[in-house]
């Protein structure tokens, strides 16, 4: 098999991947709705569908955080990565108190959940400074030529 250059071809087959994938993407979240209604969350949760659908949001999450960072004007990098960690922070915290609140959690499982929370909103808010520090770079490599 011969290997695309037709740009327009290129782009048309992309276009393709990504119509498969919304159809995808529609059948497993149809199969999981259903396996809610007939065994509720935890029958859902236990399917393996459930996690291929969750790998596969996570990964087209931070795909797209590449693409987005392309398309921005450069910008002061650490302005953002501050502010998304004081919002990162700030909902952890609030969060953890009304666990703590909760009846039946005290303040260990507040914690935990806490600092699952605050790893979880760190990676992603870590990712995407990186990929704005590396843009800027370039974009004062292409000013300095």
């Amino acid at each position: 098999m011969k290997k695309i250059t037709d740009e327009r071809l290129v782009l048309q087959n992309l276009q393709h991947i990504r119509i498969a994938f919304i159809v995808q993407t529609l059948g497993i979240l149809a199969i999981l709705v259903y396996e809610v209604y007939e065994g509720g969350l935890d029958a859902m949760r236990a399917n393996p569908v459930w996690h291929v659908f969750m790998l596969t949001s996570i990964v087209y999450a931070y795909l797209s955080m590449s693409t987005s960072v392309a398309h921005e004007k450069p910008k002061n990098p650490k302005k953002g990565f501050m502010i998304s960690g004081v919002v990162v922070g700030m909902i952890t915290i609030a969060v953890a108190v009304l666990t703590a609140m909760t009846p039946g959690f005290g303040w260990g499982d507040s914690a935990l959940i806490g600092g699952v929370m605050l790893v979880c909103g760190a990676i992603p808010v870590t990712y995407m400074y990186k990929l704005r520090v590396k843009q800027l770079k370039e974009w004062e490599d292409e000013d300095d030529r």
